[in-house]
């Protein structure tokens, strides 16, 4: 098999070289079909149900509507767990499913389950399933706001609730037209309402109730069809249209007949265009406007759909009336390209040092370049495999392709076909004929296959381990092993297939067989090194072992965390209140602390989004706010050299003298991703579970204080459970009795006069607008007005008396209720989150359960739990605590079946520990944690370093195979293999450096994986060169001995 591709390889070579060309260019084209995106879409299969309940409190909701969801979801297939948060007015349930579940499969699964409780529910109330989006899915957010002294037709200015009119029936529905957009979410200004203002004296004076005027708006507002009449000339729709249509239809609506006279709407009432009672707002720079947000479909390509956004917009900006502006103020593309952007570079660089590399060590262009050329070939071969696989090309996937190592093989057959070539040369002293060059080429490729095949496949190999992780880390690293493994069988195919055939094409002319002056220099410092190696085997193997001892210690000590930060270059902070602060409060409060952040001249530009949007798909209290700081580029920073983490200080300086709010810092992708994996927006979530909220509030008090104290902790805080202050209208029953008033006479006076009745709609075109009755604000404003609203009695009860004051039926008083019930799987708990700064995570956690185990003694039925970004940590480890070991003895058994012998393998196998003691010497150096893209650099280089080992040892064996003397064999081996080790090793590294050293977007992600490769390279060449030498002679010394014996 071996041969006959070789020998097709080289007899058929023009169509070799022909194909390969070919399928350069499918390889191009599917370059123009590779979705691209900063990093990988890491959320878990989840829907939301969000439920809007007008008027219920956060105890009502969990009671009437969360429980009842959750108990209906449990059971269904393929289900992880549930969470839910039950706020005022909302119950949100987060159903989340194993990796892998069909999203579409659970949402009708989640459907049916909802259908079968509707009869359940309280009336009116119909739960909505969230976007089909994922945690990356808010790609772009644009505010609508109007310029300065840009007037409507009718000369007044634009405002709030203009803006939202044309969100939302101009912009949005243009928008959804998007491919890839699934919905767009809007927040802020005011929805229109036709508002209908009883004014309780006059309703006395005509002795009408509310319930009348409801009533009476009701019966006067709709068409009726009946039917059709077929006359002589035609058939004949026939029609009665009674729909109200302009203030002055409603106003001139009859209620009743007093006096022979009818008393109509605007009698007894004020009919006026209102403002509704909204539940979230949003501000730009400092001013009130319109956001919106679009979200993409769950698996779309980010790039693409957001510059189709872009592009839609300048459209929908000509639809709109003169001096409103559209402007796009978030943008996910920008951070695509800039992370793309470092990948490039780090690509680029790292193949033009390989290409050096390989002419400095060859001294031939031609094999030089050729070698090069598998470079693009098996990249060109990864995409293509990407798209295949839908892979998307983002920092991780794209992160860990080292051309170095990708060349290696190729590398092993190039310099042998050059060895042999210019050893042909020497010996006939002249230029070879095709046929003789031909015979050299095949002989010296089919000479060193196995070595080539076997080294990338030893790769291969070691990156298996990744496909075994799940969960949020397998959707982070199982790109990136795809894409490595699909370049290295690229690279393995060409290495056999395309460079052979390209050797015996282009490689003509002279070949010198001796080395050039880098090699020969080399040499002559390796060869006494290697003698003393020799000479004193035991001092070269103790230091390798006190080495590998004492880094092992240090790892002990070295902090461990989950990913290092990606720098958005973009930053969040979320602006908390008092519990129970107004919407109209916090936008006041959010404006003047955005006037504050503009102040800053590395910002450009700051937005924000208060209390909860339209599609709840991230439900905040009104007394909460995101606010998105987009900064400048860094060319423009007065001092450009500032890093981030002191510009988050210099704001968090600025921010606390603005009175009134508490502050916590993220960034805009990394804020969803938190909440989304583990429902908090924290890297630690301690987790207190128990029945009673007073209990759980305490405890969770308690273990605030004790989280505080511990070194690294900022950002602490539990969440805001109590405090939502409640005015509560208690009927007194012994009272109403008397007057033959029920509960319910009571309560729909109350919801009448304060939150109003929606009694029907209002068409413009084909705009809708609710039509409501409410009382006049200073009935709701005031706590005493609300007393003396008059209540009907009903007239056969007492027929003298029409109205009795609320105050009379009803106890009111203002109370603190609940503001927010939490529950995982159905249980109620309370969070404390943190965020850690100045040290790694694992560290922090393990002192954090201390503290809490010894000094939080919980009742029993209460139990605590830990989540955040620490849980991925916990996991990958464990998982590739199990893997990883595995792999290892799969590498052994590779060797073992390769050499056919316990000890050759043992000694190859010896490497593994010596490259990784450089790997970790590397991250001690630049003092970084462990993380998982450090412990992906471990695993590569233990593929490294086994490769190295093979080269040198195959050859020491053939050598004494033809007769050479233990000694003789080992040196002679070992200076002959010397170029190709220090080839691969070079080129492995050097691919490296660019990827260790950048400090574009995203480079954080990538530095610790190839810190880690650069370091264990250089320490596992050494080793190869010096020390394996060394316990090769030692060890067959011995046996040799033996034998004798």
């Amino acid at each position: 098999m071996i041969n006959w591709i070789v020998c097709f390889a080289v007899k058929r070579r023009m169509m070799v070289l022909a194909l390969t060309l070919l399928f350069a260019g499918f390889g191009v084209y599917n370059t123009q079909n590779l979705a691209v995106d900063a990093v990988p879409d890491i959320t878990n299969v989840q829907v939301q149900i969000n439920t809007k309940a007008p008027g219920f409190t956060p105890l009502e909701s969990e009671q009437r509507i969360t429980y009842l969801i959750e108990t209906a979801m449990a059971g269904i297939p393929k289900l992880d767990y549930t969470r839910s948060i039950s706020r005022y007015g909302l119950s949100q349930v987060t159903v989340i499913f194993n990796e892998g579940t069909d999203i579409y499969w659970a949402r009708q699964q989640i459907s049916e389950r909802i259908q079968s409780i509707r009869s359940d529910l309280p009336a009116n109330i119909e739960p909505n399933l969230g976007p089909i989006a994922s945690g990356l899915g808010e790609i772009f957010t644009y505010s609508v706001h109007a310029n300065k002294g840009a007037i409507k037709d009718d000369g007044t200015p634009f405002n709030a609730e203009d803006l939202r009119t044309l969100q939302d029936w101009v912009i949005r529905p243009q928008l959804l037209k998007v491919k890839g957009v699934t919905e767009i979410n809007s927040q802020g200004g005011f929805e229109r309402q036709y508002q209908v203002a009883p004014v309780p004296e006059k309703l006395l004076a005509y002795k009408l109730t509310l319930s009348d005027v409801i009533t009476a708006l009701k019966l006067n507002n709709s068409n009726q069809g009946a039917g059709f009449i077929e006359r002589f000339d035609g058939q004949y729709l026939v029609r009665s249209p009674g729909q109200l249509k302009t203030i002055d239809d409603i106003a001139n609506t009859v209620i009743a007949k007093r006096d022979d006279a009818p008393v109509r709407i605007k009698d007894v009432a004020n009919v006026r265009l209102g403002k509704e009672l909204r539940t979230g707002a949003a501000t730009y720079n400092g001013k009130e406007t319109v956001l919106g947000t679009a979200m993409m479909l769950i698996g779309e390509n980010s790039r693409v759909v957001a510059k189709a956004m872009a592009d839609k917009l300048k459209d929908v900006q000509l639809s709109l009336p003169e001096g409103v502006v559209v402007e796009a103020v978030y943008d996910r593309t920008t951070l695509v390209d800039k992370t793309i952007a470092t990948v490039k570079t780090n690509l680029f660089e790292g193949a033009v040092l390989v290409i050096v590399i390989l002419l400095l060590l060859l001294g031939n262009v031609t094999g030089a370049l050729i070698t090069a050329m598998v470079i693009p070939l098996s990249m060109l071969f990864a995409i293509t495999g990407m798209v295949g696989n839908r892979v998307s090309g983002n920092l991780m996937s794209l992160g860990a392709i080292d051309f170095g190592l990708i060349v290696d093989g190729a590398v092993i057959v190039v310099e042998n076909c050059l060895r042999q070539l210019g050893l042909a040369q020497h010996k006939h002293g002249r230029l070879l004929t095709l046929n003789e060059r031909l015979s050299v080429v095949t002989a010296a490729t089919k000479e060193v296959f196995s070595p080539a095949v076997f080294g990338i496949l030893i790769i291969m190999l070691v990156y298996l381990p990744l496909f075994a992780l799940s969960g949020v880390e397998g959707k982070m690293f199982q790109p990136m092993a795809f894409t490595v493994v699909a370049a290295l069988v690229g690279a393995l195919t060409f290495a056999v297939t395309f460079v052979p055939a390209a050797i015996a094409v282009f490689v003509r002319g002279k070949v010198s067989e001796s080395e050039n002056v880098v090699m020969r220099g080399i040499k002559k410092g390796y060869k006494p090194l290697l003698g003393l190696s020799l000479k004193l085997p035991w001092v070269m193997l103790s230091i390798a072992a006190v080495l590998v001892i004492v880094l092992g210690f240090k790892v002990k000590n070295m902090g461990a965390e989950f990913l290092p930060q990606l720098d958005e270059g973009d930053i969040a902070m979320h602006a908390l209140r008092i519990t129970g602060t107004g919407i109209e409060q916090s936008v006041k409060m959010q404006k003047e602390l955005e006037q504050a952040i503009l102040a800053i001249p590395e910002v450009e530009k700051v937005f924000s989004k208060i209390g909860t949007p339209d599609v709840a798909n991230d439900p905040m209290p009104p007394n909460v706010a995101d606010t998105f700081l987009m900064l400048k580029p860094r060319e423009q920073w007065p001092n450009s050299a500032l890093s981030k983490e002191e510009l988050v200080k210099q704001i968090r300086h600025l921010v606390n003298e603005v009175p009134g709010n508490n502050y916590e810092f993220t960034q805009p992708i990394e804020m969803r991703f938190n909440e989304l994996i583990a429902g908090v927006r924290a890297d630690v979530a301690v987790r207190i579970y128990g029945d009673d909220l007073s209990t759980l509030k305490q405890y969770g008090e308690k273990a605030t204080a004790l989280v505080q104290n511990i070194t690294g902790a900022t950002d602490v805080r539990l969440e805001q459970m109590e405090g939502l202050p409640t005015l509560s209208v208690t009927p007194l029953r012994d009272h109403m009795a008397l007057l033959g008033l029920t509960v319910t006479d009571i309560q729909q006076s109350v919801s009448a006069a304060v939150g109003g009745v929606q009694t029907g709609l209002i068409y413009e075109g084909d705009k809708r607008f609710s039509l409501l009755v409410r009382l006049d604000e200073r009935w709701s404003s005031d706590v005493s007005q609300l007393a003396r609203l008059p209540v009907a009695v009903p007239k056969s009860a007492n027929p003298d008396l029409a109205f009795v004051p609320l105050g009379e039926v009803a106890n009111i008083s203002i109370d603190k209720g609940p503001n927010q019930i939490n529950r995982e799987s159905g249980k109620r708990n309370v969070v404390v989150t943190a965020n850690v700064e100045g040290r790694d995570l694992a560290s922090f956690v393990s002192d954090a359960q201390a503290a809490l185990n010894s000094d939080l003694n919980l009742p029993s039925g209460y139990w605590i739990e830990y989540g955040g970004t620490f849980e991925q940590l916990e996991s990958a480890s464990k998982r590739l605590s199990l893997v990883v070991p595995v792999t290892l003895l799969l590498i052994f058994g590779l060797l073992y079946s390769a050499f056919n012998s316990l000890r050759d393998s043992l000694i190859i196998f010896s490497g593994v520990p010596l490259a990784l003691t450089g790997g970790v010497l590397a991250l001690l150096l630049r003092d970084m944690p462990l993380s998982i893209s450090a412990g992906v650099g471990f695993i590569a280089l233990s593929g490294v370093a086994v490769l190295n080992g093979v080269v040198m040892l195959s050859f020491i064996k053939q050598l004494r195979a033809d007769g050479l003397s233990l000694i003789d064999a080992i040196q002679t081996g070992a200076l002959s293999r010397l170029r190709p080790v220090l080839m691969t090793a070079l080129v492995a590294s050097l691919g490296f450096i660019p990827m260790a050293l950048n400090t574009g977007t995203g480079a954080e992600l990538q530095r610790p994986l190839a810190t880690v490769v650069v370091g264990g390279i250089i320490s596992s060449t050494l080793l190869t060169l010096l020390i394996l030498p060394a316990l090769y002679k030692l060890v067959h010394a011995k046996f040799n001995r033996h034998q004798a014996a």
